[in-house]
């Protein structure tokens, strides 16, 4: 692409028409380093919501995308301040200085690394030099904009509107954060559809720790809490939960209500402490000293989110009803705790009759009515809460993250009208580097793993975060966990793995029967269930063997008692193994026989995996077709085991037969799970039959290792670089590259949520999920550098 081509993709507005100098676009720079994304917003040590906002999100976007560009700030300040800024503020710009702006827009459009700005928008940063100074800004700045809007008034006047619609006509794109929002923008200021993106506030992902230990740290034992929080203000209202206090205290004399957070600088500037002092007045009249409690301070993150976890119902009580989104209203949820809200837009859109309830505006007795409803139904408040968390997840800051990057991605090629960044290559005929969203892998997290592990082995389910023990344990998820930790192990030479290596295997060992085979499932109590009995069982079985295998493979790095007791357990089972002819148990046998091999070769194992691959090898023949490279008529779970098999097969014995089918066969699967927008295993909502259509959506996490458990085996063996780059992409599928674009492992617990769904993800972090993550991410970490 040439300049002139360049220049000639740009839309062009005819700002002069309403007053202002026509917007000139910029020509790509050069700079070959990253894109450089400017966002001018209030920035902390400015005690601000919007400056919070920014501050999470900017450092979302470089936790996942950190290596797809480069993050920088000017911090919009009310005046003069004398406020030291972290290292990414690059400017700073007094707002009450009206001469100043058209020097702060040559300043941007000078600086050459600066590719896109996103700018933080509130009334209230300009009302003191009026909008026209910053419509002067935006139409002399030529690199694109992205503006977030904070408030959307409805039923705006004829000024507004102008203002509004200027504004959004001088950027590339609008975002907002509540599709009420939108909606307005639409309807009442006529902004096209297409130019608005609807993004969440960013919540923050939370451990779910314990309430009654958070209350015994925080002096509240045996409470039952409601809070609120955020600067105060007048328009929080307060009063109202004051003025309903005696009513819910009647009935909960062991409420405390929690009021956290300062008075709003610029309130405290105009009128100082008159509304604090107005509150203190009330508590001190209504005799609530003893349930109120002021915790007058700007908290630490760490300690506002320990405040709303102990927290069993949240106030939010705006009087403002045109007030668009509330940041605090996200965080309670997004601590699992149960709302009770007055009516603003946000609160209406995230607000289900099974999370959470609504209040008319200044309504005391409506407010206590609800309170003492939930406080009085235990397993109410406990659905609300789960409810809640269910409804919010898809507005963490992570995926904030994503929807923020992807909408990047765009303007710059609407921008550019091309599919590279403004800043390229000296050499124009070559550009190589396109906007590419490198997602950042997390740090290796075993907190969940370790959390679900009890002395007997690892649990079964978890309910959120929280370990199910009634749901007992099974073969199947300790036999995985052990090839995991057998993973890290290697990695890490963590020696506390030992003993949870040690776990798993006496587990192993304990299903054992006397004749070798294993039972499944086992209580909480350590009995086998009546389950084992009503189920075929093999799949678990070859499930043991593998692992058996697979730790008996690294005989050089664990101590000599683990890896006999690994032999005696897989010795004393083989006379079983040549009477199972279930596909996957046979997958799973020979890849565990195959890799005990590595360690000592044995002829005998050699032997039953040749007669367990050519039962596969027969399968495939019998199955395959043209279109058809398969060994069933079918493709259902764990499908990648198959041909990672037949190539284990091909390894210990040298049959160039198995493989050429191994081959065949994965490219085949390959074929039918990799698309363009990333990996999409077969859905467990119906398997893909021969023939017919395949299942959308239902995916879980334990096809995805499979499959990159099989990815790095054909990689080891082919060298053939697309196995590599699946693997990556498959890797992404669980930070967020999958059709609803959210995570789908969560490194703030460590743990990985139990599948993806059409329209949510199901946010359990059952054992067969987080391990299976564990070992995708092991695998991965050998080839992703």
């Amino acid at each position: 692409m040439t300049n002139q081509t360049v220049l000639s993709t740009q839309k062009e507005i005819n700002y002069a028409s309403i007053g202002f100098p026509i917007k000139e676009k910029q020509l790509p720079n050069f700079d070959t380093g990253l894109p450089e994304i400017l966002f001018m917003t209030s920035y902390p040590p400015r005690e601000c919501g919007i400056a919070t906002y920014s501050q999470d999100l900017i450092k979302a976007l470089n936790n996942k995308f950190g290596d797809s560009f480069s993050l920088k700030v000017c911090a919009l300040e009310a005046g003069t301040t004398d406020n030291i800024y972290p290292s990414e503020v690059k400017y700073t710009f007094n707002t009450h200085a009206a001469s100043k702006y058209v020097e702060l827009a040559q300043t941007i459009n000078n600086d050459k690394a600066i590719e896109l700005v996103i700018m933080q928008h509130e009334f209230g940063f300009f009302h003191q030099v009026g909008e026209n100074a910053f419509l002067q800004f935006l139409y002399r700045l030529i690199k694109p904009v992205v503006i977030v809007f904070h408030t959307v008034l409805p039923k705006p006047d004829d000024v507004l509107k102008l203002k509004v619609k200027r504004i959004a006509k001088a950027c590339e794109s609008v975002i907002v954060m509540t599709k009420n929002a939108e909606l307005i923008l639409i309807d009442e200021y006529d902004v096209p559809m297409q130019n608005i993106s609807v993004i969440a506030h960013g919540t923050h992902l939370v451990p779910h720790l314990d309430k009654v230990n958070l209350k015994e740290k925080y002096g509240l034992t045996g409470k039952k809490v409601l809070s609120t929080f955020g600067l105060l203000s007048s328009g929080k209202s307060i009063e109202t939960t004051l003025d309903a206090l005696p009513s819910i205290v009647a009935i909960n004399n062991d409420i405390v209500f929690l009021i956290i957070g300062k008075t709003h600088p610029s309130v405290k500037k105009e009128e100082g402490e008159k509304y604090r002092n107005l509150l203190a007045q009330k508590v001190e009249d209504l005799q609530l000293k003893n349930h109120v409690k002021f915790i007058n301070a700007y908290l630490p993150l760490p300690d506002l989110l320990a405040y709303l976890q102990m927290t069993d119902i949240y106030l939010f009580t705006s009087k403002d009803p045109h007030q668009a989104v509330s940041g605090t209203f996200s965080y309670a949820m997004s601590c699992g705790c149960p709302i009770v809200s007055t009516p603003i837009p946000h609160a209406k859109e995230v607000l289900t009759e099974d999370t959470g309830i609504l209040i008319d505006f200044q309504n005391p007795e409506q407010l206590a009515n609800a309170v003492n409803r939930l406080m009085g139904d235990a397993a109410l408040l406990a659905s609300f809460s789960v409810s809640a968390l269910q409804q919010i997840v898809p507005t963490v800051w992570e995926n904030s993250a994503i929807a923020h990057a992807q909408l990047l991605k765009k303007v710059v090629k609407q921008y550019t009208g091309s599919d590279i960044p403004i800043s390229y290559t000296n050499d124009m005929s070559n550009k190589k580097e396109k906007i590419a969203l490198n997602y950042r892998v997390p740090a290796i997290n075993l907190s969940h793993i370790k959390k679900m592990t009890t002395d007997v082995g690892i649990i079964q389910f978890s309910i959120i975060n929280q370990p199910d023990l009634s749901s007992g344990y099974t073969l199947d998820d300790n036999a995985r966990a052990l090839v995991a930790m057998c993973m890290h192990y290697e990695w890490s030479r963590d020696e506390t793995n030992v003993e949870t290596l040690s776990t798993y295997l006496n587990f192993i060992q304990y299903c054992q029967q006397p004749k070798g085979d294993f039972l499944n499932y086992v209580d909480s109590d350590r009995h086998f269930t009546p389950q084992n009995h009503e189920t075929n069982l093999s799949d678990a079985n070859g499930r043991a063997i593998w692992a058996l295998g697979y730790l008996i493979s690294k005989s050089a790095l664990l101590p000599n008692d683990l890896i006999k007791i690994a032999k005696k357990v897989l010795e004393k089972a083989l006379p079983q193994v040549e009477h199972i002819y279930s596909t996957r148990s046979m997958a799973f046998i020979i890849k565990g026989l195959y890799y005990s091999n590595l360690e000592h070769k044995s002829l005998a194992h050699s032997t039953l995996i040749k007669i367990l691959a050519d039962r596969l090898v027969q399968m495939y023949r019998h199955e395959a077709e043209q279109n058809w490279a398969w060994y069933e008529g079918y493709l259902t779970y764990g499908n990648s085991l198959l041909p990672e098999a037949l190539l284990c097969a091909y390894l210990d014995t040298g049959d160039y037969t198995y493989k050429n089918i191994a081959k065949r066969s994965f490219d085949f699967l390959l074929s039918n799970t990799f698309t363009t927008q990333g990996i999409k295993v077969i859905s467990h909502n119906g398997w893909f039959q021969k023939g017919q259509e395949t299942t959308e959506h239902g995916e879980q996490p334990i096809d995805v290792a499979y499959t990159i458990l099989a990815l790095s085996k054909f990689y080891n063996v082919f060298k053939e670089a697309d196995y590599l780059l699946k693997m990556k992409t498959a890797f992404n599928w669980f930070l967020g590259k999958n059709h609803l674009h959210q995570i789908i492992y969560n490194p703030c617990t460590g743990g990985c949520y139990d599948g993806l769904e059409e329209s949510y993800v199901n946010l359990n972090q059952g054992s067969e999920s987080s391990v299976s993550y564990l070992m995708a991410r092991m695998t991965y970490e050998k080839y992703r550098k």
